[in-house]
């Protein structure tokens, strides 16, 4: 596997920070944040300069019952070409549920929810990453997700799924060893055993992120320091396998350049420290078997009822399949509703400005009745939508801006002289439309 070296997620907020930081051999970018057609321009100094770019994708839900998109596929590919990737990196998660194969409503995450470690799942997820390698220009790598519930009845270890996945179809592991320590915290699972468990020689490069605990509950926030006890799994894994790269994750709340200088140096110890444990004692070996597996078959359609209700339950308020944590699966659901939000405020900047300290409430009333189904963009004028087919805000003023920013984007002229009850019907035409039957 290619030498990468010490790297940091780029970020519009930190792209000059990164282009002035020293020792930064390499950089990883959100796939669906850049257009091949008009890369940033920091990206294109980077490449320059001869810092490795990696595609990193967060929308192709290649855990999901469905075949991977071919269009979402394709935009891979050319974000891979454009950027002169030497790989591509996704997750094994699901993040959409319900259509077709199960003839319920189409439904959205918004956010990246683990898969059953059962074989009918790993089945699925293989024949997936089979059509996506034959997809893509370069290799692909998966990683490991953080996870805040658990799913009844699973079959492998951490450790055995992602060795089967490994081994049947030859794909990368991008291993999150913060996404280790979410999962030892809320699920019990011991990050050691793993490790241990893993192909070693299939690790294409390691995630580093920090996150918070409340209530018994790891949050992997990605906008908080790197923890210690983080450093200390990056350590074990240096000492089983030297990583061909090791990159900081941080999305939120960004710190000056010299705290993540100092935390890219503490990684670097780490791994420092890992290669000195590896002199002096054995490699630990690999304890899982490899299985042949029998095809996704049938399991596709028991993968996405099953999903198709976890997911429901989660996003459009119907009860948590028998065998789940409740009180896990209602951390996951606020979790959810608070993550929509964000973004949307993000996609759709105004709506905050618009609407002010009302924004945040309103949109979680909103987002219970609900379920995110077409992205965020599309959430976000429905959002706006259902607030003008209610009458809503009080504020005349407030309800004028709203309309505006609502018609502008609905395909409406801007300062178009369209009577506000018509706007308003439109509005709750959008909203029949989006709801599930």
């Amino acid at each position: 596997m290619r030498h990468l070296g010490t790297g940091i997620g780029w970020r519009p907020e930190i792209a000059d920070v990164v282009e002035r930081m020293p020792g930064i051999d390499w950089v990883e970018a959100v796939a669906e944040n850049v257009c091949p057609g008009h890369l940033p321009e920091s990206l294109l100094r980077l490449r320059e300069r001869g810092v490795t770019v990696v595609p990193h994708g967060v929308s192709l839900g290649l855990g999901g019952a469905d075949r991977p998109d071919e269009e979402r596929l394709g935009a891979l590919a050319e974000r891979a070409v454009a950027l002169g990737s030497p790989l591509v990196t996704e997750h094994i998660a699901f993040v959409r549920a319900g259509g077709p194969l199960t003839a319920s409503p189409r439904l959205e995450a918004g956010h990246l929810l683990p898969v059953p470690r059962t074989r009918d799942a790993l089945d699925v997820l293989c024949e997936n990453v089979r059509i996506a390698q034959d997809a893509l220009p370069v290799p692909l790598a998966l990683e490991n997700i953080a996870a805040l519930f658990s799913w009844p009845g699973e079959e492998l270890t951490e450790g055995q799924f992602l060795y089967e996945l490994a081994e049947r179809t030859g794909v990368r592991l991008l291993i999150d060893v913060a996404n280790l320590h979410t999962n030892h915290v809320n699920r019990g699972e011991d990050p050691a055993a793993a490790l241990a468990a893993l192909p070693l020689e299939a690790i294409a490069y390691v995630h580093v992120a920090g996150g918070f605990e409340r209530d018994g509950v790891w949050h992997d926030s990605h906008a908080h320091p790197v923890p210690r006890p983080v450093l200390d799994i990056l350590t074990d894994l240096a000492s089983r396998v030297a990583p061909p790269g090791v990159l900081l994750e941080r999305d939120e709340d960004f710190p000056g350049a010299e705290e993540l200088e100092g935390e890219l140096e503490a990684i670097r110890e780490a791994v420092r420290a890992g290669r000195a444990a590896a002199r002096e004692r054995a490699a630990a070996g690999s304890t899982a078997g490899a299985g042949s597996g029998s095809g996704a078959g049938g399991g596709r359609q028991r993968l996405g009822v099953a999903q198709a209700a976890v997911l429901s339950s989660l996003v459009a308020g119907t009860p948590v399949p028998e065998g789940f944590d409740r009180v896990r699966m209602r951390v996951q659901a606020r979790a959810l509703a608070a993550k929509r939000a964000d973004v949307v405020a993000k996609v759709g900047p105004e709506l905050p400005v618009i609407l002010g300290e009302g924004y945040r409430e309103a949109f979680l009333e909103y987002a219970r009745e609900r379920p995110m189904s077409g992205g965020y963009r599309r959430d976000a004028l429905d959002f706006a939508g259902w607030l003008l087919g209610a009458g809503r805000p009080a504020d005349a003023g407030v309800r004028r801006a709203l309309r505006q920013w609502w018609a502008e984007r609905a395909g409406r002229a801007p300062g178009s002289a369209r009577p506000a009850v018509r706007v308003a019907r439109a509005a709750r035409r959008v909203l029949l439309r989006a709801r599930p039957e």
